[in-house]
């Protein structure tokens, strides 16, 4: 039996590349602010730029393969072996796609499971469609979710998707940390996230050939090479800007800047139809109203607190109207954006973080 020892040392683990992870940043910072000594462990790109110094460890894999199932395979083996070797009592596996290494070395080392679940990934755009890949994510959801113990996730509606497989999850939401913002002038519509089918992209580059403003997009995916294409197809140079992956520090120089933040989803899978982004906060706490989908999570919370123009479709045409609203309506403009800014002092990181530590609190003092 392992000599007991306090539950301090935290080890997440994500498949990105550690630099544009506003969320885990924020959970990091957080969870050393409590008292703990944290890691994020994270994967290095052919691309990758270095890593800036935060109040966190960090750590990047390095992967002969980029993208599909060999990277996962080849991630997952990877991440195994290194967290078998290292030394922490706490693993936060963040997706399904990171929890398989956590759940074996739990199993062989006796250590804490903590699973945070940004998706139900089960149900992403890109998995529901693929019925080999989504069996074997079930599988390995099955498997391991109902060992684990704790997690959170960001909505009431995974929450409650998980709750339906029997796996009992809290809930620490995607938001911003309340600070002040550099006031300027709002002369671009915004979207900042990964550029993917699914993100109602397409149907908003459409839509703006009708829209007297100009879009600017921060983030990067797997259409944004054609979205780039489209745009000198049809000829938007003067009306769309892309802008690529942009680091937070950068980001939070241009989202003051924004006169309508873009949010929208296709309802592909259950994932999407039940998220709440991280983007929808960032633009609620800069004072940008958006327009977002008529979607559970967004509908509940602009009952509450109206701050976006809610669409019932993707239609480029119905995308248009809603931005043309927006854009000329000021009195329905300014009414969004007050309400931004007063639902960000009840919604903020600071609230969510106390929740966030009480449940690593709750794990227990010793391990064996």
């Amino acid at each position: 039996m392992d000599r007991a020892e306090p539950l301090k040392r935290i080890i997440c683990t994500v498949t990105n590349d550690l630099n544009y992870d506003q969320r885990m940043h924020r959970i990091c910072n957080s969870l050393v602010q409590g008292g703990y000594e944290v890691l994020l462990v994270g994967r290095l790109k052919k691309n990758s730029t270095d890593l800036k110094t935060r109040s966190f460890k960090q750590k990047r894999i390095n992967c002969l393969f980029e993208k599909g199932k060999l990277f996962y395979l080849e991630y997952n083996f990877r991440l195994f072996w290194f967290l078998l070797f290292s030394k922490f009592e706490v693993i936060c596996s963040i997706d399904l796609d990171t929890v398989l290494p956590g759940y074996l070395v739990k199993l062989f080392r006796r250590k804490k499971l903590v699973f945070d679940a940004h998706e139900y990934f089960t149900e992403l755009e890109e998995v529901v469609h693929r019925p080999f890949t989504k069996s074997v994510w079930r599988f390995v959801e099955r498997l391991t979710l109902r060992k684990i113990d704790a997690g959170y996730t960001i909505s009431f509606g995974y929450q409650k998707l998980y709750a339906n497989i029997g796996v009992e999850l809290d809930i620490i939401r995607n938001i911003t940390v309340l600070r002040d913002f550099p006031e300027q002038e709002r002369k671009y519509i915004l979207y900042q996230g990964a550029v993917n089918h699914g993100r109602g992209l397409e149907e908003l580059f459409e839509a703006m050939k009708k829209v007297d403003s100009h879009l600017v997009v921060c983030g990067e995916g797997d259409i944004y090479d054609a979205l780039k294409s489209k745009i000198a197809l049809d000829h938007l140079q003067d009306k769309i800007t892309m802008k690529g992956y942009l680091k937070p520090e950068e980001l939070a120089q241009i989202t003051p800047g924004a006169l309508i933040g873009i949010t929208l989803f296709a309802a592909d899978g259950m994932s999407n139809k039940h998220s709440l982004c991280n983007r929808f906060f960032d633009y609620m706490h800069n004072g940008v109203p958006q327009l977002a989908m008529n979607y559970p999570e967004y509908a509940k919370f602009n009952e509450q607190f109206e701050v976006s123009y809610l669409l019932e479709t993707l239609e480029p045409d119905e995308i248009s109207a809603g931005l043309n609203l927006l854009l000329s309506n000021k009195s329905l403009w300014e009414r969004l954006q007050v309400n931004a800014l007063e639902a960000r002092k009840k919604y903020n990181w600071q609230s969510e973080e106390q929740k966030l530590l009480s449940i690593y609190r709750n794990l227990g003092g010793k391990v064996s």
